[in-house]
């Protein structure tokens, strides 16, 4: 892999002429090709045409191979990353000159340089691709705008107890997974259900092999209580493979099975017996009654439906495994509006399943072109065969018609949304005295108790609601602070952040010349056009009165950043809604009217920083009070951790043991009882 410097244009051979004026000459085309004349923009010509002889210099070196292919800018950001079964005709059609859309021309135009990756075969070309788009994010592709993983249900097998948790991540854990879920919520109802069907604990092991007398949970009938006894482990292990087998789709003979054991118990007077499977079996029923849409003939699938309006695009995913519903989540990817709906689904899919197996059936709405490539990417990635297909007709014709439907319904919902936040952002822009509406909003808020655990909080917010993966978490480390300074730890924040903007994402030579002397980039970035997040805030709101908005100020100065609008929000007498006071530099403190739609838009943008800023406080105060002594000491992991715990029970019991005592630990070798004897006897 290597980016080929361009070639002189008085040594580069002439192309032959057919090259790039006869489409049968090439079978490959670009992403997309208009029929028409050639294009005319009087703005870019010249640059059109500078992009082509560059391509044109590239193309002459290529094999007539698979393989994948990047184009950059002159700044080395990468524009376009593209797959080929024939990478010398694919890059061959870029240079055609003429019929191409304005997607195209303006990529062409920018281009600068382009690095190839020449491939075994077309299947990894296409993986390939779908990795490096999403690692780099080029402008010109089709973007996933979420790319979270998705729950499971884990059954673990490592345990004589099997434990039945959520799951995300690798599947590095012994045991049967089964998902995807479209969201928690549906994991942990799920979960909720079969521990009272199943009474499966839930507990971590380390808490299991500790218990000396049954939790709440076997209280209120949620877990079997195999911890201390309460049931036998080959009772409890049937109880698991009935879990198990319910999740793999065998929930009516599960059922049929508890039937009758119902039936034996009642027949037997055994009455509470009998109640408990039927608890259990009505357990099951609310899992399956709240499914939704069922499927009949379809075990296993992913159901792709993909709906356009006003230039946007919205694909609904339904995951239907073991003949169940399990959710389904609506993606809005980012797509040149030139592009056909059949070219973003093909896109989207193959990033979809870059980081996950496939199902055996994945339904569309649309044709995709190389629907028999993409199975067999899509096969090799899942070690089984996997089907592409556009129903016609039937049952599977119907969830697709119904993913449709709900795509449809999601993307009015989400145009409606925009254009209501849009309203709300002039007027926003309209209270405060700004110069156009914002297009970055962040809200930042700070939470501790007595000074202790301190975080601060950044949430951002844009033309499309809250931006979540541009939330930030400060940790205020600075160690001059008086415990409980808010004022003091606003400006440590504000510092932070806009420090790291500077040397980031520089806009002024002032500002580029800083970041240089920080190692950060050397000459100013401009802001990114259409619907892209900036980088640079517009607004930034403070969750404190006068004092906070000062320190924010002082902050932001000492950087010389003296242009991003400030506002204080103050809370009401008695903390009331309603009543806030506004704060900003230069300007008489101001309250917008009661039920002014502003007003109720800054206290959601004030009340999610809040919320965002207690969670990252709760959770790092959690860390804290569950800290084991045994995590400060280098070279003990999670197992060594566990095999310390399970032989001495406590830490006070490690920590009075004898170097012998540790020595002879099952698990543990000598350096690691060396490293833990010193580390005790040294008052650890």
């Amino acid at each position: 892999m290597s980016r080929q410097p361009a070639k002189d244009p008085s040594s580069q051979q002439d192309l032959p002429p057919d090259s790039f004026d006869e489409r049968e000459d090439a079978d490959e085309t670009p992403e997309r090709i208009d029929d028409g004349p050639e294009i005319d923009f009087d703005f870019e010509e010249g640059a059109v045409k500078a992009g082509t002889e560059i391509i044109r210099r590239f193309w002459s070196t290529l094999p007539s191979g698979p393989g994948v292919y990047r184009m950059f800018d002159e700044k080395g950001d990468v524009l376009y990353v593209g797959k080929a079964k024939n990478l010398k005709a694919r890059v061959g059609s870029y240079a055609r000159g003429q019929a191409h859309s304005n997607r195209i021309a303006r990529m062409i135009s920018q281009t600068a340089a382009m690095e190839f990756v020449t491939t075994a075969t077309e299947t990894e070309a296409l993986l390939l691709e779908a990795n490096l788009i999403k690692q780099l994010k080029p402008r010109f592709n089709v973007l996933m705008r979420d790319d979270k993983s998705f729950p499971y249900i884990l059954v673990t097998a490592d345990s004589e107890a099997p434990q039945i948790v959520k799951h995300r991540g690798a599947r590095r854990r012994k045991g049967s997974y089964y998902g995807p879920f479209a969201t928690v919520w549906a994991v942990n109802r799920t979960v909720n259900a079969l521990q009272r069907a199943f009474l499966l604990r839930t507990c971590t092991d380390s808490y299991y092999e500790n218990r000396t007398r049954p939790c709440l949970l076997y209280q209120i009938k949620r877990c079997a209580g195999p911890c201390t006894g309460e049931i036998a482990l080959p009772e409890y292990q049937a109880l698991a493979e009935n879990a198990k087998g319910f999740l793999s789709g065998k929930s009516n003979a599960v059922k049929d099975r508890m039937r009758e054991e119902m039936q034996d118990a009642s027949e037997k007077l055994e009455f509470e017996r009998a109640a408990r499977f039927r608890d259990r079996i009505s357990a099951l029923s609310a899992i399956q009654g709240t499914q939704g849409v069922n499927t009949q003939g379809v075990e296993e699938a992913d159901v792709f439906a993909l709906d356009e309006q006003a230039g946007q695009f919205c694909i609904e995913v339904f995951f239907f495994r073991n003949f169940q519903n399990w959710g389904n989540r609506a993606y809005f990817p980012k797509a040149d509006r030139s592009m056909t709906p059949d070219e973003v689904l093909a896109s989207f899919i193959s990033q979809f399943y870059d980081d996950k197996p496939a199902p055996r059936i994945v339904l569309v709405s649309h044709a995709i072109e190389d629907a028999e490539l993409m199975a067999a990417a899509l096969s090799s990635r899942a070690e089984n065969r996997v089907e592409v297909h556009q129903p016609q007709r039937g049952e599977r014709k119907a969830l697709v018609e119904y993913a449709q439907r709900n795509a449809k319904e999601a993307l009015a919902r989400r145009l409606a949304d925009t254009a209501s936040q849009g309203k709300l952002l002039v007027a926003l822009g309209q209270s405060f005295g700004l110069p156009a509406p914002p297009r970055r909003i962040e809200v930042y808020d700070n939470s501790h108790i007595m000074g202790t655990n301190a975080v601060g909080g950044m949430i951002v917010a844009g033309p499309s609601g809250f931006a979540k993966t541009h939330y930030r978490t400060f940790n205020i480390k600075s160690e001059e602070l008086t415990p409980g300074d808010d004022f003091g730890m606003m400006k440590e924040v504000l510092q932070r952040r806009f420090k790291r903007l500077v040397k980031e994402n520089p806009r002024t030579p002032n500002e580029a010349a800083l970041a240089a002397s920080e190692g950060g980039v050397p000459e100013p970035v401009p802001e990114p056009d259409g619907d892209t997040m900036p980088a640079w805030p517009d607004l930034v709101l403070i969750d404190g009165g006068k004092g906070q908005l000062e320190a924010a100020r002082t902050a932001l100065e000492q950087l010389g950043v003296t242009d991003v609008a400030l506002v204080g929000i103050a809370k009401g007498r008695d903390r009331d809604a309603g009543r806030e006071t506004f704060f900003v530099p230069g300007k008489a403190p101001f309250k917008l009217p009661p039920r002014d739609p502003t007003l109720y838009f800054v206290q959601r943008l004030r009340d999610e920083a809040h919320r965002f800023a207690i969670g990252t406080h709760r959770a790092k105060r959690k860390r804290e009070m569950i800290k084991n002594p045994l995590d400060e000491i280098a070279g003990i992991g999670p197992t060594r951790k566990r095999a310390l715990l399970h032989h001495f029970g406590t830490v006070k019991a490690i920590q009075r043991a004898s170097l012998e005592d540790l020595a002879t630990t099952p698990g543990v070798n000598a350096a690691t009882a060396r490293a833990v004897y010193d580390y005790f006897q040294a008052g650890g």
